[in-house]
């Protein structure tokens, strides 16, 4: 079993910055592609970053330029930057491993911005 937690979110201004952890326990071993995912009130969930083993990245085109996805192997730890933030990236940001082909999410962490 897996289990995600992320930390991180909260208030911020706009052109603000806030840096997203997710951290995992137990049975971590060969974890491919990391990634952040957000959700917006009456809007569908919606792939924010991802990081795969070999370092590569994916971003969606709103955040490029604005967010940088990173992990720590060895922390089974992934991190979102996110730097000049706008209102329209308020939403509860969820992490998501992939492990073996299966797919793993933590409970959300919310991120309002807002003046």
């Amino acid at each position: 079993q897996v289990h995600l937690v992320e930390t991180g979110g909260g208030l911020v201004q706009p052109g603000g910055s806030l840096r997203l952890s997710c951290a995992a326990s137990g049975s971590t071993f060969s974890i491919n592609t990391m990634g952040w995912y957000r959700q917006a009130p009456g809007k569908q969930r919606e792939l924010v970053a991802t990081i795969t083993s070999g370092g590569g990245t994916n971003y969606a085109n709103s955040v490029k330029g604005r967010f940088t996805i990173s992990r720590d192997n060895g922390k089974s730890t992934v991190y979102l930057q996110m730097n000049s933030l706008k209102p329209e990236d308020t939403a509860v940001y969820y992490c998501n491993y992939v492990i073996k082909s299966t797919g793993y999410w933590g409970q959300g962490t919310q991120v309002t911005v807002s003046s």
